[in-house]
């Protein structure tokens, strides 16, 4: 587990720990020293603690201008045992939507697990917020897809289908915030 490192290719256009509007600015990361563990694993420095026992994240995009934040994610989403999405909503999506941030991007093939609840109430929040924005989840396994489905998550989160973009770690940020936008426009239409 303290291999999987959050992708970085993009930043030299965005770090998330230099952007004052970012709820991550000035955290300092201490690449000799691993003290975030999920079930005793010790995991990568670089991932953002949000409180959660067993979820982490990376902020590796937000561009202020366009609305939007690309969130990779990483863990056991559990909401049963850990309420994780109150951390997360509270933590990094209320910050964002605060500085205008309405369309997100969660990258999910690092997520393990998820173990829902059937309180929806953070979700539905949050999806009542981004008004004429959009949640994509991108590349969640296919039992964690099932899982979000169960819980029915799936009508507050689009995802599966064309939204598992394999090649994103080949793209810059912008085009693929595009193809992705593309894909929420059509489903809506």
């Amino acid at each position: 587990m303290q291999d999987i490192e959050p992708h970085y290719r993009w930043e030299n256009l965005y770090i998330a720990s230099r952007d004052e509007r970012s709820p991550f600015y000035e955290r300092l990361y201490n690449l000799d020293y691993y003290e975030n563990a999920i079930y005793g694993y010790y995991i990568h420095p670089m991932w953002d603690e949000i409180g959660s026992e067993t979820l982490y994240c990376k902020i590796l995009y937000a561009d202020y201008e366009r609305k939007f934040a690309i969130i990779e994610m990483f863990g056991e989403w559990n909401d049963t045992l850990h309420n994780d999405i109150m951390y997360f909503k509270r933590v990094v999506i209320d910050h964002l939507v605060n500085e205008g941030i309405n369309k997100f991007i969660l990258l999910g093939e690092n997520v393990l697990n998820f173990h829902g609840a059937y309180e929806d109430d953070y979700y539905a929040e949050w999806f009542e917020e981004v008004e004429d924005g959009w949640i994509a989840a991108c590349n969640f396994p296919d039992h964690v897809a099932t899982e979000f489905a169960k819980y029915n998550l799936d009508i507050y989160i689009n995802m599966g289908g064309t939204l598992n973009i394999n090649n994103w770690l080949t793209m810059k940020p912008l085009p693929f915030f595009d193809l992705v936008n593309g894909l929420i426009v059509r489903r809506l239409s």
